[in-house]
């Protein structure tokens, strides 16, 4: 959310999403950015944001508005610092130490945004580089642009870079966001985007428009289906080991304790949706 524009900040308080990305960065002029820093202050002090996770991503550490930013975020009550461009675990230990000098309590996070060849090469030192991190947030767009790629429907150019996210989010127990889909018009290209960003690992994708967020939502969400099966898995596993065995077989299919481990993740999930209400 531009956080330049007062009346997208306001509207975002009934948006179905799970997490609110106001920006001070990209999405702000440069000569907008004291008046969208001062903006997002005021509305996170308002409040009414509900359950919604929200984040405020800030200019990069070392560009003009990045320590005032920082400062502005760590006394702001939002849940998380967003740091775009991160190439090396220096760079997020310096947001992190500028964060907890301005005062920043112990519970709000920071996340990286991994959008740049320098940064996926270093996701892996990035990802363990501070304990506030917990996530890491795929840049599709300027990485495109640093490649010298091309936008394909199948994301080929950029694929690699999304597994190393991802393996690098798993390995330090972090969430992984994929990249935009920028095309709004394209909605079928934005599903298979979801697709494969479900396919690849991701836990959700970052969304430039609301009219995106029901498709996400959906696809990235468990279907009744894969919900159903979940609970056979859990009881079937139950039972299992109620008669002394350490494997069940649900639909013809071997399912042991990695599979009900996946099983109740799933439960869980959808546990955490219905308590949303949306």
């Amino acid at each position: 959310m531009p956080g330049s524009n007062a009346r997208v900040l306001d509207k975002a308080r009934a948006l179905p999403a799970d997490v609110l990305i106001l920006d001070l960065e990209d999405a702000v002029h440069p000569g907008a950015k004291a008046e969208a820093r001062r903006l997002v202050r005021g509305e996170l002090g308002r409040g009414g944001y509900g359950a919604r996770e929200l984040v405020v991503r800030v200019n990069g550490v070392r560009t003009p508005w990045g320590a005032d930013d920082l400062e502005m975020a760590a006394a702001s009550g939002a849940d998380a610092v967003l740091v775009p461009k991160v190439e090396s675990a220096e760079a997020l230990r310096e947001a992190a130490d500028r964060l907890a000098a301005a005062g920043a309590p112990p519970q709000q996070a920071l996340w990286a945004m991994i959008e740049t060849p320098g940064g996926v090469l270093a996701a892996a030192e990035i990802a363990a580089a501070a304990p506030r991190l917990r996530c890491l947030v795929a840049g599709t767009s300027d990485l495109v642009k640093d490649l010298r790629a091309r936008h394909t429907p199948l994301r080929l150019e950029v694929l690699v870079s999304l597994s190393l996210v991802v393996l690098a989010a798993r390995a330090r127990g972090l969430a992984a966001l994929d990249g935009v889909h920028l095309d709004l018009a394209d909605d079928a290209g934005f599903e298979a985007s979801c697709r494969q960003g479900v396919d690849l690992g991701f836990d959700g994708k970052t969304l430039i428009h609301p009219r995106t967020i029901e498709a996400a939502n959906r696809i990235f969400g468990p279907s009744p289906e894969a919900v159903a099966r979940a609970r056979r898995v859990i009881d079937a596993h139950e039972a299992a080991l109620s008669r002394g065995e350490g494997v069940a077989v649900v639909e013809g299919r071997l399912v042991e304790a990695l599979h009900v481990e996946e099983a109740e993740r799933t439960v869980a999930l959808v546990a955490a949706i219905e308590a949303r209400g949306w």
